[in-house]
Formats: C-alpha cells, sequence, structure tokens
C-alpha cells in the first residue's frame, strides 16, 4: 500500500523536474538589438513575435510580458503586431555611467500556459549628445616675470560623457605669443594639455594675460566647450625710480611761512608693490644749513619751508633729492632742485589816528571834522608809498581831504539821519604801491544821536468806525496807534482829541482816548434815531523840545438797531379804544374799506413794516395788503353776513427779533349811508386836471427847484469850510415816527437837510385816499385835544401819487 502511494509522487516530480529543464534550456538563448541612444517614443525596435518564432495571437492568448532586470522599463511589448516599442527616451549615459564603450539593457520576455521565458539584450547606442566641460570655468595663474621660457604649467583638462569617437578628441587656444598648449594622451586614451611658456614676459608692458582654451569631441558634428585662463604676471624689481627731469628751478618768496609748499617731486618706478615704493632724502651734496631751512617729506615727496627766508641773506638754494624703491636690491633715481628767493615788500603801512569824535548829532553840518588820520610806511621806494582810502566810499557820508603830506581830515559830506542809519564803521585802508602790495584797515566807530525830526505818523489818514446803538458806555472802538522813528522822549507820544462842539456838546463829553495807548472809547450809549454819525479829529503829539505832532480824522457811523416798534397812526384812535368804520351793505367787491399806516422809527430793513391779519370774523369777505396796509372787500356782503365785523391787524417790522403793534378795527354795515360821526364829507367835482392838481405839481416843482439850490449852496460851504461843525439831522424812513422835539428841531433846521424835504414828500402822499364815483372825500379824523399829530387822507386814485411840498405833510405838528 505504501508502494503504491510513492509511486504516483515520484513519477510527479521527475515530470516537473524535465519540464524546468526543457524551459531553462529554451531560456538559454539571448537575442540581442542595437538602438541608439535619446530615440523618439514610439519608435520600432524589434518585431519580438517575427525574431522569436511566435504565433501574433499568443502574445495577448499567452499573455506576454516583458521585464526590465534592473532598470526602468524603458520598452513595451505592442501584443496585436508583437513589435518591440521605445515606451521612454534612452539615455545611454544614465543607464551606464561608466565610461564603457558598450551599453546594454537586459530584459526577458515571459510567456505562460506554458511559461516560456526568451532572454533580450538591448545593446544601448552612444550618440554625441553631450560637449565637452571644464570642470573650473575660469582657470587663475601667476607667472613671475623672471620665468624662463619652455616652463610648463598643468591646466585643468575638461570631460565629456559621451565614449569612444563622440569623447574629447582635441584642444586649442586662443592665439597668444607668450604662450601655446601641449596636448598629452592617458593610458585610458584621455586628453591632458600643458600651458608651456614661449617667451619672457614684461610685467610692465602687459600685466595680465587673457585665453581661451577650447575642448573638442570627435563626434559629427563636433561639439566644443571653453574656459577663460587668466595669468597674472608678478613683479620683480627690475626698474629703478625715474624723475621727471634732472633739475628743478622754483621761485621762492622771502619771508614764506613755516609750511609753504616749496616742490612736491613725483618720481614714478614702473614695478609694483614694495618694488614701487619710494622714499624720498637728501644726498651728502645738500648743505646742513638748506636742510635747516626746507624739510623733506619722505613718503609725498613735499619740500616746505621750515625755517626763515630772508632774500638779503641768501639769494639761492640748492637740493640734491634721491628717491629709493623698497624692493630686495633697492635701486635709486636722483635730481637736483635749485630754489630761487625774490624780494618782497615785508613792511605793511601805518594808520594813525591823531583826533577823533565817537558821537554826532544827526543835525551837524555837512563839513564837519570827524578825525584826523596821518598814514606812513616803513619801506622805500615803491614800496614805501601809501594810498589812504575809505571802504565802501560812495555808500558813506563822510570824505577824505589830504590836508599836508601824510595827514588827512576825515569830513561830513551829506546829511545825516539817524532814522536811516544809528551808526557807521568806518573802515580806513592804507595800501602801498609795492608788488605785490601791502595794506593795513583801522576802524572808527561813529555813532549819530538822535534829534526830535519826525512828526508821529499814522498808518492811515481816515479812519471809520462803525458803532451799534444803545452801546455800552465806556465801550472800546478801535486802538489808534501813531509811529515816531525817533528816540526816546522824541519818540514817547500822547493822544488827545481835538475838541469841537456839536449843539453845544464837547467832542470830550462824548468820547475818550487813553493818552498814552490811543484806545478811543465811547462816553455815553448812542441813540441811532437821535444821531447818525460823528466826524472829529485825533491829535498824536511827542515829547521832543520843540514837540512834533500830527492829526487823523475820525468818522463814528451810529448803527441802527431795532430798538423801536412799530406804531399805527392811520386808522387815529385813541389808546387802547377800537376803530369803528360803517360802510354800507351794497358795497361792490374790492372796495377800500381802510388804510392801515404804520411807521418805524429805525432804518431799513429795521423800519420795514409788513401788515397781516391776526382775527378776522369772515376771512373769505376782506383782504388785507401785506404791505400798504389797504383792507378791501373780497366780495359783496350777503344777508346772511353778519352786520358787525371784526378785525385785528398787527404791523410788523423787519427787524431781528421782529417789533409790531395791533389795531382792532369794528366795523359795521348799514343799508344807506350818508355820513359818519367821525367823518365830514366834502362832496368836490373832480376833473382830469384840477385846480388842486395843478397847485400839486407847481408845489412839487418849487420844492424841487429849492432842493438843488441846497445842495448847490451845501457844496459850497463844504469847499470853503472843511471842518463844519454841523450835525445832521437824522434821517427818517418811511415809516418812521417824528416825535415832537424831532419835528422842532428839523423846522428850524436848514433848509439844505434834504431829508426833511423827502420826507414831507412821503407824507403828503398818505393825504391821498380812495374816491366814489369821481368824488373827492377829506376825512378830517376827530383828534382828541393836546394830541400831538394831524392825519389826513385822501383817496390816492383822484390825485398825483406823491408830491415834494413839504408844507402838505400828512404828519404836522398840531400848535
Amino acid at each position: 500500500m505504501m508502494a503504491r502511494v510513492i509511486a504516483p509522487s515520484r513519477t510527479r516530480f521527475i515530470e516537473t523536474a524535465f519540464t524546468f529543464i526543457a524551459l531553462w534550456g529554451c531560456a538559454l538563448s539571448i537575442t540581442r538589438y542595437s538602438i541608439p541612444e535619446e530615440m523618439e517614443e514610439g519608435s520600432f525596435v524589434a518585431n519580438l513575435a517575427t525574431d522569436l518564432g511566435l504565433d501574433v495571437r499568443s502574445l495577448v492568448q499567452r499573455s506576454a510580458k516583458l521585464d526590465v532586470i534592473h532598470s526602468k522599463n524603458y520598452l513595451d511589448i505592442n501584443k496585436e503586431t508583437g513589435e518591440l516599442l521605445i515606451r521612454e527616451k534612452i539615455d545611454r549615459e544614465n543607464i551606464c555611467m561608466t565610461k564603457t564603450t558598450s551599453c546594454f539593457l537586459k530584459m526577458d520576455v515571459i510567456l505562460e500556459n506554458p511559461i516560456r521565458i526568451f532572454n533580450i539584450e538591448l545593446e544601448i547606442m552612444d550618440i554625441n549628445d553631450n560637449a565637452p566641460v571644464f570642470r573650473r570655468k575660469t582657470m587663475h595663474l601667476d607667472i613671475s616675470e623672471a620665468t624662463p621660457p619652455g616652463e610648463r604649467f598643468s591646466l585643468t583638462n575638461a570631460v565629456d560623457a559621451d565614449v569612444g569617437a563622440n569623447s574629447i578628441k582635441t584642444y586649442y587656444l586662443s592665439e597668444s605669443k607668450y604662450f601655446n598648449i601641449d596636448i598629452q594622451t592617458g593610458s585610458d586614451g584621455s586628453k591632458y594639455v600643458d600651458l608651456v611658456l614661449n617667451g619672457n614676459l614684461d610685467r610692465e608692458e602687459q600685466s595680465v594675460h587673457n585665453l581661451i582654451l577650447t575642448a573638442v569631441d570627435g563626434g559629427v558634428p563636433p561639439r566644443s566647450g571653453t574656459a577663460s585662463i587668466v595669468i597674472n604676471v608678478l613683479d620683480i624689481n627690475d626698474n629703478a625710480p625715474l624723475f621727471s627731469q634732472p633739475v628743478f628751478a622754483v621761485n621762492l618768496s622771502e619771508n614764506s611761512a613755516a609750511g609753504t609748499l616749496v616742490l612736491t617731486l613725483d618720481a614714478t618706478d614702473l614695478d609694483e608693490g614694495t618694488n614701487a615704493q619710494l622714499t624720498y632724502s637728501y644726498t651728502l651734496y645738500t648743505s646742513e644749513k638748506t636742510q635747516e631751512l626746507f624739510s623733506l617729506d619722505p613718503n609725498s615727496g613735499e619740500i616746505k619751508v621750515k625755517g626763515v627766508i630772508d632774500y638779503e641773506e641768501s639769494q639761492s638754494f640748492e637740493m640734491h633729492i634721491q628717491a629709493q624703491d623698497g624692493g630686495v636690491n633697492p635701486k635709486s633715481g636722483h635730481c637736483k632742485v635749485t630754489v630761487f628767493v625774490t624780494d618782497l615788500n615785508d613792511n605793511y603801512p601805518e594808520v594813525t589816528i591823531k583826533s577823533v569824535k565817537s558821537a554826532l548829532t544827526e543835525d551837524v553840518a555837512v563839513g564837519t571834522l570827524i578825525a584826523v588820520v596821518s598814514v606812513s610806511d616803513g619801506d622805500s621806494g615803491d614800496n614805501g608809498k601809501v594810498e589812504l582810502t575809505l571802504n565802501q566810499q560812495e555808500s558813506l557820508p563822510f570824505l577824505l581831504n589830504k590836508s599836508a603830506e601824510g595827514y588827512f581830515e576825515l569830513l561830513v559830506s551829506k546829511p545825516l539821519d539817524r532814522e536811516i542809519v544809528s551808526k557807521y564803521d568806518i573802515t580806513l585802508r592804507v595800501t602801498d604801491k609795492g608788488s605785490p602790495p601791502l595794506a593795513e584797515n583801522e576802524t572808527i566807530t561813529l555813532e549819530i544821536h538822535d534829534v526830535n525830526d519826525n512828526a508821529p505818523t499814522f498808518p492811515k489818514s481816515f479812519y471809520t468806525i462803525h458803532v451799534v446803538e444803545n452801546n455800552q458806555p465806556g465801550a472800546l472802538l478801535t486802538s489808534l496807534s501813531a509811529f515816531d522813528p525817533d528816540l526816546n522822549e522824541n519818540q514817547y507820544l500822547v493822544y488827545f482829541i481835538m475838541e469841537k462842539e456839536i449843539v453845544n456838546t464837547s467832542m470830550s463829553m462824548l468820547f475818550s482816548i487813553n493818552p498814552e495807548n490811543g484806545d478811543l472809547y465811547a462816553l455815553k450809549t448812542f441813540d441811532f434815531e437821535r444821531e447818525r454819525e460823528f466826524l472829529f479829529h485825533i491829535e498824536a503829539r511827542d515829547s521832543g523840545v520843540p514837540p512834533l505832532s500830527s492829526n487823523v480824522t475820525v468818522h463814528i457811523i451810529i448803527l441802527d438797531q431795532n430798538d423801536n416798534k412799530p406804531l399805527i397812526v392811520a386808522p387815529w384812535r385813541e389808546r387802547g379804544t377800537v376803530v369803528e368804520e360803517v360802510i354800507p351793505r351794497s358795497t361792490d367787491k374790492g372796495h377800500l374799506i381802510t388804510k392801515v399806516i404804520a411807521i418805524d422809527a429805525d432804518s431799513e430793513q429795521n423800519a420795514r413794516v409788513t401788515y397781516q391779519l391776526l382775527q378776522i370774523t369772515d376771512s373769505t369777505l376782506f383782504n388785507l395788503d401785506q404791505y400798504n396796509g389797504e383792507v378791501r372787500t373780497t366780495r359783496m356782503f350777503s344777508y346772511r353776513d353778519p352786520r358787525q365785523q371784526r378785525l385785528v391787524i398787527v404791523a410788523k417790522d423787519n427787524g431781528d427779533p421782529s417789533l409790531s403793534a395791533t389795531v382792532t378795527i369794528q366795523i359795521s354795515t348799514v343799508e344807506n349811508v350818508r355820513s359818519f360821526s367821525e367823518t365830514t364829507e366834502l362832496p368836490l367835482e373832480y376833473d382830469v386836471f384840477t385846480d388842486l392838481n395843478l397847485y400839486l405839481v407847481i408845489g412839487l416843482g418849487a420844492v424841487s427847484f429849492l432842493l438843488l439850490i441846497t445842495i448847490l449852496v451845501i457844496i459850497v460851504l463844504k469847499c470853503q469850510k472843511p471842518n463844519p461843525k454841523v450835525i445832521k439831522i437824522p434821517q427818517p424812513n418811511r415809516n418812521s415816527v417824528i416825535s415832537r422835539n424831532s419835528m422842532i428841531s428839523q423846522r428850524s433846521s436848514t433848509i439844505a437837510d434834504s431829508t426833511l424835504i423827502s420826507s414831507d414828500a412821503y407824507w403828503y402822499s398818505l393825504f391821498l385816499a380812495e374816491t366814489r364815483k369821481g368824488k373827492v372825500v377829506v376825512r378830517q379824523p376827530i383828534i382828541p385835544k393836546g394830541a400831538g399829530y394831524f392825519v389826513s387822507s385822501i383817496p390816492r386814485s383822484i390825485g398825483p401819487s406823491e408830491t415834494t411840498d413839504s408844507r402838505a405833510s400828512t404828519l404836522e405838528y398840531s400848535k
């Protein structure tokens, strides 16, 4: 039983061994191919199916695969065609690192069912794809200029990754008359190169040689690489120092200061380094006296004055100098320096002040003596002749006058002004006629004392100052400062208000000025409705002897404030009473019921009055004109309208804040009205051009003529009297109130006051009122006894719109 079992196992083992041996025998056959490196991807290598005797269809059936041994898979099998293709570019230098002529890529082609292995060797052939490269791009060599010809110097060789004929073939050197190359071949075929010196080098002729070494391979086409060779020629001490000339001649003035540079020697040595470092020194042929008077710098070669050079003692000096280099075997050069001493004007001229004044007043006369000056010089000949001048003579008010030989007088030549120049530094310059000339300066300080020759001056000749009414007493208005260029007490100013009376009132009672600083103050509270402007003068006086003064004109303008509320003057009523108006119920639309007139004592915007309805019984029945105060009907009365209508009208000015006054009007309607308790109607026949109109036109012309004559008279008076003591009468506004006192003062004032005339013309315009069917109605309100105003109203539709007759003023003072 055991034998039967063992027998089949041994049989299977023997079969497997024979099969492996058969397969191994098949794999021992090697197929070789050769391809150049760097073939493109997908390039055809061989047809494995044909070369291996395989059926193309079996490649797929038997799962053929390519196994690359110890390398990257650069190839691939096309199982449909049996072709071996390039899968990736092959770089021979990456696969075979060593410099060998043959490079193989080994792989196996494996088939399954049954297993069969084919060995393939792919030889990668070299192409010339690498240029020669030097390990060092630049090679530096130091060669002494004493190196004999034939000396060899090793150079770094180039390398080429390619092999065989594609490797380095030869070297070339750029053209040079001093160098060439010798190429050597090593045991492995590598090329080496040596640099050979052909001639004698001279650093002084050419210190650096730049050569180009080129390595060329044997490929087709050939490739090359280059490297630079920089050869520095090292110096030897083969040149002696050399002066630019063997003899130097120098002129030197006597009395030259110690340290004066006489000459700088500059020898040259063509060598370099220590071989060119020169040292200067005197030789034994130079006298000790000369070496005491002149110093020689051993490094720079500068010859300088060390002692006192006197022309009278010695007229020339000789110096023998050598320059020696610092080489191991030093070399030297020589020269001679001759110094010729020239005579100098070595005595300075002198100036002496014999008599001098240190101060003068600015009002001294021209020709006043300031100083007596003498001049001298210790030299002789031209060196002893001197000339005395003033520095900046053109800008100085002084001159020199020669009084005797060697003596001069310093005089005042122009008027002096301390305010322009308060101090002079007068420089006297004395110069001899030597070559070169010598000069000496002497300065005289002269102070100019002040005299009171300048009056105070104000920055402006006219000051306009605006002051708002109701100001606080003692308020500062402005500061008037004058300037006086004098000094001390001549500069101390005192300010005064030049006295002037206006209506028996002195300016000093209205204004005050600080006498020390010119601050101007108001002493009272001003009222624009009473005082409009002031014109006076302020004087500034210095404290000199005699004192000088000047004045300035000050114009004070009072500005209005809204401090007066409107005053309702029409329709007239007693204080606190209601104005009653009676009109027929048959009144037409647009009928003038009444006209509210309010006046404001302020001016401009503060006096502009507008009217508004504050309360009204029926707002659809009446209309109020906000500018002229006319109350008119907006429709006819109906039987439903109450007989009594009440209107409260407010008159408001345009100030800030606004002020106002109110009036209450009680309107009663009747069936028929002929007369009123407060109004007397005087029916007058009205024509287009009545006698009244004629009189008004004549009056207007007369007043205009008087106004023109008045203006001409004022202009003449103004021209004759620059500072008239007249106070202008305040000009009332259109809606201004004229008080009892102001009306009296206006009546007593000059007819030249155009304000009064224009005001009367305005009031006369108020005299014109409504008309009824061609009849003029003159209403004469009942004025209580003692009242100060007389108000009349005439319908303006029947007469002239304005007049300038001052006698027909609407608002008149009741006597």
